[in-house]
Formats: C-alpha cells, sequence, structure tokens
C-alpha cells in the first residue's frame, strides 16, 4: 500500500484535513496535495509520516 493511500485512509478516520496533517507530520501543509499530485516521499519521510498516524491513532485508543 502506497504512503498517499495509507494517509488517505488516516484522513477518512479521523476527520483531520488535509493541510493539518502535513503540518503535524512532517511541517509541510502542502504534503498530501503535493503527494495527490504525483509527489514521491522519501524513505525518511514516510517512516515519519507512518510514526505521526501510529502515535495519533494510539493516543485516540487510549
Amino acid at each position: 500500500m502506497t504512503t498517499l493511500r495509507r494517509i488517505e485512509q488516516f484522513l477518512r478516520r479521523t476527520g483531520m484535513p488535509a493541510t493539518r496533517f502535513g503540518t503535524q507530520a512532517v511541517r509541510d501543509p502542502r504534503l498530501v496535495h503535493d503527494l495527490r499530485k504525483g509527489r514521491q516521499p522519501g524513505e525518511h519521510m514516510s517512516r515519519r509520516v507512518e510514526h505521526f498516524m501510529n502515535t495519533y491513532e494510539g493516543k485516540i485508543a487510549k
């Protein structure tokens, strides 16, 4: 599964706006927009995004 697909699923589950996600995950409010336009994230960014989503959902589950 691609990083963008995982992000899209996360955004649907949480109701978080795309710009807020990008800002909180990697300090880039255009991240999701750029990924939707074809930007390919590097390995480091993908790991940061995954970590953010896992941490965020872990906090919600508590």
